[in-house]
């Protein structure tokens, strides 16, 4: 057996007890997959995973992929292409693939759920096979030309990139300096480098589509400073003819020129791409029409997405790997009697600060995997919605609002707690190679940075996904929240709920401050007084940690709620055991958390700008 340790009950408990998905599976859009073939599937990829897709994981840490400079290829360790090869060959990723690509569409809880088990058992497996997501975007945001060019790729089982990241624009994307020029024939060509591309080059497929930001030149319309002049491109690693879609033999000129040493997920090559260097890069513009930006956000959102399930998983896998381990380690007598010297070794999972370790492990990992599955139920509305020709505008808006908590608090409290609670139950063990943890650790710091570190994700929250919403999404979820405080659930947690209310006040009032920070602030006056606008950004960081403490507190309340119930029927073995285990986590988490959220709003509030002040000399 591999290193992976799924948790499957709980992921039907969340899609099936607490989202009630069984009502939208086998209706509408998702015709074809009824709940009978969504548990299939959950049990299938399952399994897959843990006993399959797994095997590699350690060995494609220590047999990392290698990098030929003069040939500018990369290759990836053998044990690594042949597990690829079992997940490229199950096929369940045709869920995530358009129907007029050959797919089958599914709800976006269930692909999420199925890509928790995935990217816990090897992660890199997800980026490798990114080509239903770039497909997707290709198809519907291309003209004819490109829909041909999506059909192509997705039927050779292509690799997809998304080249943003350049070495002088990172988060600032809008300072990218890649260019395109106009060819005669339609195509364009790109000169410029890439950075952090991730899959950039291997030998997993016989050919990758780059989207390619870049800046057009020459262009009437077009072009221009900021993220406003960025177009989206369509730049093959090797030429191919479009009716056919042979490959006719000739390399483009985009080339990996770098393959980054890092500290973890390291059969991933991240890649440093060069553009047009020595031959022409030539590409087409994505749809034929200059609006690179927001065609590159249906990428971004997708990937945020994935980032945080990755997250989540690898916590989840984390604390059961920590728990498995905690069982059978003996060490130490009962507090009670450790004044005794003849008193009998126990368990570790007797100590009180070892249970209350699992229990933070155990009520964010769950908790975390709620928050990923109940965004993805937006997903589901907007899916359904569309379908039904029924207005989707608010369910789109929510889905905002929730992307950037699901990948910038979900990444960093899955990060934290890998390091601080889950390989501390191992003692000195865990940071040994024994066990996985270490590898979990350092595979799981890359998900607060890449895809936009958690700074721009808190900025990105506030200044798009609340302010420029007028905060319409974001007092859906506090009324939703309000509501579940006052309603049946509330007799069952009731100290729980009252804590629940005060959160979600809490966190109402830090957006008003900084709504009222951000509204002083007037750039074009004569003196526009930054100290606002300074709070704000220090308190924007604050603000999405407090949102994602509240929105999980709610949601493991929510299953408590639905496991209190079953227990009044529940016998007495695994399934009383389970259920008792959500009703406790929901208590547990509520107590321990919510007393924070709220001291977090106090600080929030007393934040003066004196950091700003501050000489950098004295840092």
């Amino acid at each position: 057996m591999g290193h992976y340790r799924s948790n499957l009950r709980d992921v039907e408990f969340n899609l099936f007890e607490v989202f009630g998905r069984d009502a939208v599976l086998g209706t509408g859009p998702f015709e074809e997959i009824d709940a009978e073939t969504a548990r299939m599937a959950l049990r299938e990829v399952e399994q897959l995973a843990r006993e399959h897709l797994a095997e590699s994981f350690e060995d494609s840490d220590r047999s990392p992929t290698v990098f030929d400079p003069v040939g500018n290829t990369v290759t990836v360790p053998a044990a690594y292409a042949a597990t690829y090869k079992t997940w490229l060959d199950a096929e369940w990723w045709r869920l995530r693939l358009l129907p007029e690509l050959g797919g089958t569409t599914a709800p976006s809880s269930l692909n999420w759920a199925l890509a928790e088990f995935v990217l816990g058992a090897h992660p890199t497996l997800w980026t490798y096979l990114a080509f239903p997501t770039g497909t997707r975007v290709v198809w519907r945001r291309g003209t004819d030309r490109d829909k041909r060019i999506a059909e192509i790729v997705a039927a050779n089982n292509w690799g997809v990139t998304m080249m943003l990241t350049e070495p002088e624009a990172g988060s600032d994307v809008g300072a990218g300096r890649t260019t395109a020029t106009p060819n005669a024939d339609g195509t364009w060509n790109l000169v410029g480098v890439k950075r952090f591309i991730t899959a950039g080059e291997h030998d997993l497929a016989d050919n990758i589509l780059h989207l390619v930001l870049a800046r057009p030149v020459g262009v009437e319309g077009a072009g221009g400073p900021g993220t406003k002049g960025l177009s989206l491109f369509l730049v093959p690693k090797h030429h191919f003819d479009i009716a056919t879609g042979e490959l006719t033999g000739e390399r483009n000129g985009v080339y990996a020129t770098g393959v980054e040493k890092k500290m973890g997920v390291k059969v991933s090559a991240t890649c440093e791409m060069t553009l047009g260097a020595d031959r022409p890069a030539r590409g087409w513009l994505l749809g034929e029409v200059h609006d690179g930006i927001n065609q590159m956000f249906d990428v971004l959102e997708d990937t945020r997405m994935m980032v945080g399930c990755k997250a989540i998983a690898t916590l989840s896998t984390g604390y059961l790997n920590a728990l498995e381990y905690a069982k059978t380690r003996v060490q130490g007598a009962d507090l009670a009697q450790m004044s005794a010297p003849d008193a009998p070794r126990v368990p570790i999972t007797a100590h009180p600060d070892v249970r209350r370790s699992l229990l933070v492990q155990k009520s964010y990992a769950e908790g975390l995997r709620s928050l990923v599955l109940y965004t993805a139920t937006w997903q589901d509305e907007i899916l359904m919605g569309t379908a039904a020709g029924v207005d989707t505008t608010l369910a789109e808006a929510v889905n905002d609002l929730l992307l950037p908590i699901v990948k910038g608090y979900g990444s960093e409290r899955s990060w934290t707690i890998l390091g601080t609670e889950s390989l501390q139950t191992f003692g000195g063990s865990g940071y040994l190679q024994d066990h996985p943890i270490e590898q979990y650790v350092r595979d799981a710091k890359i998900d607060t940075v890449y895809e936009g570190t958690t700074a721009i994700q808190a900025q990105d929250l506030f200044f798009r996904k609340i302010v420029r919403n007028k905060g319409v999404a974001f007092g859906h979820l506090l009324e939703e929240i309000r509501g579940f405080a006052s309603g049946p659930g509330r007799a069952v947690f009731a100290d729980e709920a009252a804590m629940l209310t005060e959160a979600a006040d809490a966190v109402g009032a830090i957006v008003a401050r900084m709504t009222a920070d951000l509204s002083a602030f007037n750039p074009r006056s004569e003196d526009p007084r930054p100290e606002g606008i300074y709070r704000v950004g220090l308190n924007a960081t604050r603000l999405m940690f407090a949102m994602g403490d509240l929105l999980v507190a709610w949601l493991l309340l929510r299953g408590g709620v639905v496991a209190s119930s079953a227990l009044d029927s529940a016998p007495a073995g695994d399934e009383r055991a389970f259920y008792e285990g959500k009703a406790g986590a929901a208590r547990f988490f509520a107590g321990e958390v919510l007393p924070i959220v709220v001291a977090g709003a106090r600080v929030a509030g007393a934040v003066d700008g004196s950091v700003m002040r501050l000489p950098v000399e004295a840092f």
